[in-house]
Parts: structure tokens; sequence; C-alpha cells
């Protein structure tokens, strides 16, 4: 059986791929492969999108760091959707108790998009550090360069399926 190295897996699949995802058909970059250049004549490549979504405490973090390990040789960049909660209101925060953090409306998918897209194209981003403690972002932020691969990790990340670049579900099926 022809085994692929992880850059040819990535070059294979521009689209969204949701076929399991088998860590033993990776073998490590050959010398011979170029390094990529910031030249204007190089032609943009699009990075190869991971989507890791499950419930809390299913794993994604461990599948996260298995596929990191993987990759060891391949600029890896880690999205987490965590990142992209709303701010709660004053209302809220008086019962925050109440307040659903597992619901799609808890995220703000529109800055989500926006933060993929432009990574997607080779610019560089900073994303909010969501602080549980006040529940807001306010300033803090982290900085992210434009990568090889993009690991979109968190538990409701295919829910919109603006994310995951797929139209209708029944083109997964």
């Amino acid at each position: 059986m022809d085994t692929k190295s992880a850059v040819e897996l990535m070059e294979s699949s521009a689209e969204a791929h949701f076929s399991g995802f088998h860590m033993d058909g990776f073998e490590q970059r050959k010398a011979s492969i170029e390094q990529p250049t910031t030249s204007e004549t190089d032609m943009y490549k699009q990075p190869f999108v991971i989507g890791v979504a499950g419930g809390a405490a299913s794993g994604k973090t461990t599948v996260c760091d298995m596929i990191i390990q993987q990759l060891h040789d391949q600029r890896v960049v880690l999205v987490n959707q965590d990142s992209f909660y709303n701010n709660l209101t004053e209302e809220e925060l008086t019962r925050v108790q109440d307040y659903n953090f597992d619901h799609p409306d808890a995220f703000d998918t529109e800055q989500l998009l926006r933060v993929m897209d432009k990574l997607k194209h080779g610019e560089a981003v900073d994303i909010p550090k969501y602080d549980f403690k006040s529940y807001k972002s306010d300033d803090m932020l982290r900085r992210v360069n434009p990568s090889d691969v993009i690991i979109l990790e968190g538990i409701l990340v295919f829910h919109d399926p603006r994310v995951s670049g797929v139209d209708e579900y029944e083109d997964i099926c």
C-alpha cells in the first residue's frame, strides 16, 4: 500500500474532509521538499484545515495534541472556539449560573469566520483570549501567524455549516 506524507495528504485535500483520521498513514516530510517562502512569485497555497468537535471532556484536546505531534515538521496553529465566546452583559453576569455556554448563540461565530478566512488567506490574526472568571475577552489578544495547517477545536465548531465550508449536511453523508 502506498503511504503518503503529511504534505501530500494536505495537498490532496483542498475542500472540507470528513473521513476518519488515520495517523499510521503519515511519514516524515522528506528533506527534498522545498521550504515555504514569502516571495510574491510563489503560488498561494491554502492551508489544510482540521476541525475537531465534541462535548466537554470528550478528548478534543488530546486529539489536537496527537495531530500536532504527528505534524511536528509542519507549521500548525490551534484555534479554539472557546476564544470566541460572547462577552456577557451585566444582566447575564447577575445570573451566570443560568447561562448556557453550550448553545450556538454563546459564540461570536461571525468573528470566528472572519479569523478563519484571514488565516486561510495567509494573514496573521489577533484572537481574543476569553477570561472565564470575568466572562469577557476585552483587550486580551493572542497573535496567530499564517500556517500550513489550522486546527479548529470546539464543542460546536460544525454547528454553522459556513465554518466547515459545507453548504448542506447532505454533502458529507
